[in-house]
């Protein structure tokens, strides 16, 4: 029985090697016919696109899922950037405040003015920072993204949901675009800037950014007059006065400086408010002078 079996196979080997060597069509060679594999490229996001979710300093895969900017989001893509050089070559993201994260910031506040048409800071938005995950990071990915959200009021962090891109928005006028507010204090801090028209009766109205030179955060007794005298210079500029020793005697500010974490990222942009605590105005200040802004 065994001698009957081997024969059987061997039989039934020989007839399927005779039918592979007879099919048309088949040189003989095993490799020639094959296309290379493709090299797998780590995931990048896009830019010009938005998501459903608030701002993450670390963006994940499995979170990721852009909408069209017509529907309803919170952040807005404007810009996807990648690490080179040095900075690409470590083996961990880099950690806040450092070198390549401000150069990505400076990058990505460049890129922000681009796609809106003016300073973002010139309006209620906010720009963050988005980063891979560390295992992501060692699989490749070199990206960082560069996002703009909305912000619900002018003195809070509050972010709001919206419809519609951000592109071109502030190449003209704009809801967006910070102008004259009446203005709530409680114990000599600002607490409410409600917005209303600048023919409206207001007590503050945005003059300008600040932008502070790269020093460390001011400590708390240098804070006031750090972001005071640079505001009065900027509030000199729009009401076109002099910026001399009788600023302060023409008109209060309110500074709203960037967070202490986005300072330390690079961000030295500091929004200035004329303020008068006394009288109500009925019109813009800009270019006011010194018969529209009389010291005293």
């Amino acid at each position: 029985m065994r001698r009957l079996l081997a024969g059987a196979m061997g039989g039934l080997l020989a007839v399927l090697l005779a039918g592979c060597t007879g099919t048309e069509g088949v040189d003989g060679d095993l490799t020639d016919d094959w296309r290379p594999l493709t090299e797998a490229r780590p995931f990048a996001p896009q830019a010009g696109v938005c998501l459903p979710t608030q701002h993450t300093t670390v963006g994940y895969l499995s979170s990721y899922h852009p909408v069209d900017c017509a529907e309803i989001h919170y952040t807005e893509t404007v810009h996807v950037g990648r690490f080179t050089g040095a900075y690409a070559e470590a083996t961990a993201p880099p950690s806040a405040g450092s070198p390549a994260i401000r150069d990505a910031y400076a990058e990505c506040d460049k890129r922000a003015k681009a796609y809106l048409g003016d300073d973002w800071r010139t309006a209620r938005l906010w720009l963050g920072l988005t980063l891979p995950h560390r295992h992501a990071w060692a699989a490749g990915s070199r990206w960082y993204r560069c996002e703009l959200q909305e912000l619900a009021s002018v003195e809070g962090v509050e972010v709001r949901s919206r419809q519609g891109s951000l592109k071109g928005a502030l190449a003209g006028p704009s809801p967006l675009r910070l102008g004259c507010y009446l203005v709530r204090t409680a114990r000599g801090r600002t607490v409410e800037m409600r917005p209303v028209a600048c023919d409206v009766p207001h007590q503050a109205e945005f003059v300008g950014v600040f932008a502070a030179p790269d020093v460390p955060y001011p400590k708390d007794e240098q804070r006031h007059s750090f972001f005071e005298n640079g505001c009065l210079g900027v509030l000199a500029r729009f009401a076109g006065v002099p910026d001399d020793s009788e600023i302060k005697f023409r008109s209060g500010v309110i500074w709203i400086p960037a967070r202490q974490s986005d300072w330390r990222d690079g961000d030295r942009g500091i929004r200035c408010y004329l303020w008068m605590n006394d009288r109500n105005l009925r019109r813009s200040m800009r270019g006011a002078g010194t018969a529209g802004l009389p010291a005293g």
